[in-house]
């Protein structure tokens, strides 16, 4: 009996991400999902500009590049144009929450059907490590060498907490994937947002809090563990909005 086998919508080639990186455990839990709901075959996905940017040697869907931070409205594009279609967008923080702000926060008010897969390791990782809009308080970076200053840089952003106000979005989850029981919550909740796609329910984003051993400085091994220690405390798992949900209980 197979107990474990590569999902069918993953690639069988070698991905290019640092040792330690969680961007494959992230990947599989998409494909995983994409398998499980039977969606292969009309499912196209967006890439990112970022440690991403090469997500599309890694699915065997359909994929487009989209430029920096541009993925939501490439996949409006697409969705409104085959609706019949499944849409996703894999991006990072610095894409998504820094140039792509905009775009991400008019999809979600515009309630579009499309659903977005965030990977937040609070820093620019592919560019060489620079300070993020979803740096911590303090974090040291290559554009913050003395720790993020916020009064001078402001405060992290939290997406789904933001998000959240808006009455568009169905479905907005933060999960993390630095040990077994919060990988499986990560797998339930990406599951969901591409179901409600499927369901034609609206926007759903779910927000992946990842490491990035290599610009943080830290072993694979401890970049796990900060972010139990200092990730996890600021960016609090759980969901934010459930549209659905909160609709069958009234």
């Amino acid at each position: 009996m197979t107990v474990f086998e590569k999902p069918k919508s993953l690639a069988d080639i070698e991905l290019h991400y640092c040792p330690g990186c969680t961007h494959g455990i992230i990947h599989r839990l998409v494909a995983e999902a994409i398998d499980t709901l039977g969606i292969e075959g009309r499912t196209v996905g967006v890439a990112p500009v970022g440690c991403a940017v090469l997500a599309y040697n890694y699915f065997n869907c359909d994929m487009v590049e989209a430029a920096h931070g541009r993925a939501p409205a490439i996949a409006t594009g697409l969705k409104r144009a085959m609706p019949e279609n499944i849409i996703f967008t894999y991006q990072g923080d610095g894409d998504l929450a820094s140039i792509g702000m905009a775009e991400t926060v008019h999809s979600a008010t515009r309630g579009e059907n499309i659903t977005i897969i965030f990977v937040n390791n609070a820093i620019f990782g592919m560019t060489g490590g620079q300070m993020a809009p979803t740096s911590l308080p303090g974090q040291v970076t290559q554009t913050s060498p003395y720790g993020r200053d916020v009064k001078t840089a402001g405060y992290p952003v939290r997406v789904c907490e933001m998000l959240s106000t808006l009455d568009g979005p169905e479905y907005l989850a933060r999960v993390a994937v630095n040990n077994v029981k919060n990988v499986k919550q990560a797998k339930a909740a990406i599951e969901k947002a591409f179901r409600n796609q499927v369901e034609g329910k609206g926007f759903s984003l779910v927000e992946i809090i990842s490491s990035c051993p290599t610009n943080w400085g830290l072993t694979p091994e401890n970049a796990l563990k900060w972010v139990d220690e200092k990730m996890i405390p600021y960016y609090p798992l759980g969901v934010y909005k459930d549209r659905s949900a909160k609709e069958a209980q009234v």
